[in-house]
């Protein structure tokens, strides 16, 4: 009598799981499953913060030091804030991209604050390890960028993007495209670029609008600031006009 053969569940068949065949599986779980870990920890809005992961927090005479600790100090007053309003589940809770510099410090503040934190780590070649402020049940792994960019806009109600490189401009600009589409809501979110100085020397945006390869409003889509207590006081605004 031959022997029977049990075939394996295609949920449990790891070699079909990591095939290109697969692709969309992981995709739809990396939708699914920080959806359902937000919804049970009651998350209903985020303030997700941008900036350089090459920021430290020490480092004399360079450049994007003192942004890490105005970083910190913002997250710090809006997530002690935001735990006053006694809203129903978490809203504004602060969000990164989960790796050192910019991100750590908002993580950093909001812990100081006695906040969760949010932190959407990216797998990535040269390994971007979970910086050690992000609150353990709301740290996420990505392996696709665009699930991960969804993720970090899909429940912000603003974002703060500090003086970064590369990665700090891509999201930048994708959200202000996605702003000027119309694909995010103007009165539901506020875009803030912090440290002036530095994105007016990164940024010739005025040199656009008049070449005409964007309108005059869209330098309307974001709004500059330079201080910990001046963000902090137009993000408060912005934030109590979104109930």
């Amino acid at each position: 009598m031959p022997r029977r053969h049990k075939p394996e569940k295609a949920y449990k068949n790891m070699r079909f799981l990591n095939s290109d065949d697969a692709r969309t599986i992981r995709i739809l779980s990396e939708y699914q499953e920080p959806l359902s870990r937000l919804r049970n920890h009651k998350v209903n809005s985020t303030i997700l913060f941008l900036g350089s992961s090459r920021a430290t927090p020490r480092g004399r005479g360079k450049i994007l030091t003192p942004y890490y600790w105005q970083a910190e100090e913002l997250a710090f007053r809006l997530a002690k804030w935001a735990m006053t309003l006694k809203l129903r589940g978490k809203s504004f809770v602060i969000c990164t991209g989960a790796g050192p510099g910019i991100m750590e410090a908002a993580n950093r503040g909001a812990q100081r604050a006695g906040g969760v934190s949010i932190g959407m780590n990216i797998s990535i070649p040269h390994e971007q390890y979970p910086n050690p402020y992000i609150s353990r049940e709301l740290s996420f792994m990505f392996h696709y960028f665009f699930m991960r960019k969804f993720w970090l806009i899909n429940l912000a109600r603003a974002a703060v993007a500090f003086p970064g490189g590369y990665g700090t401009l891509d999201e930048l600009f994708e959200i202000l495209t996605l702003l000027q589409a119309e694909k995010i809501s103007k009165r539901k979110f506020r875009f803030f670029l912090y440290g002036e100085d530095y994105w007016k020397k990164v940024l010739q945006l005025d040199f656009l609008a008049k070449a005409g390869a964007i309108s005059p409003e869209d330098l309307k889509l974001f709004t500059t600031c330079s201080s910990p207590a001046e963000a902090f006081r137009l993000l408060k605004a912005h934030l109590l006009d979104t109930f």
